[in-house]
C-alpha cells in the first residue's frame, strides 16, 4: 500500500508546526553585517588596488624563489656563495 500525503503550508507555518526556532531576525542580522562588510571593502576590489595587491604578491614571491634557488645552488657547490 501507498500512501501520499501533501501539505500545504509556508515556511514559517512549517517551522511552527514542527517547532523549530524563527531566525528570520537573526538571518536579518546576518545578511545586514554581509552587506556592511562588503561596502568596507568596496575599495579592494578597485582594479587597481587588486593589481597591487597582486603585484606585491608575485614580487615577493619572486624574491623568495630567487633566494631558494640561490640557497640551493650554493649548497650543490659546496657551500660557494653566488649572487
Amino acid at each position: 500500500m501507498k500512501v501520499t500525503v501533501e501539505i500545504d503550508c509556508s515556511a514559517v507555518e512549517a517551522r511552527a508546526f514542527l517547532g523549530l526556532p524563527d531566525v528570520t531576525a537573526l538571518n536579518e542580522h546576518m545578511v545586514a553585517e554581509m552587506q556592511r562588510r562588503m561596502d568596507a571593502n568596496m575599495a579592494a576590489l578597485a582594479p587597481d588596488e587588486l593589481m597591487k595587491n597582486w603585484m606585491a604578491l608575485g614580487m615577493g614571491a619572486q624574491d623568495q624563489f630567487r633566494k631558494l634557488m640561490t640557497a640551493a645552488a650554493s649548497s650543490a657547490m659546496g657551500g660557494a656563495k653566488t649572487k
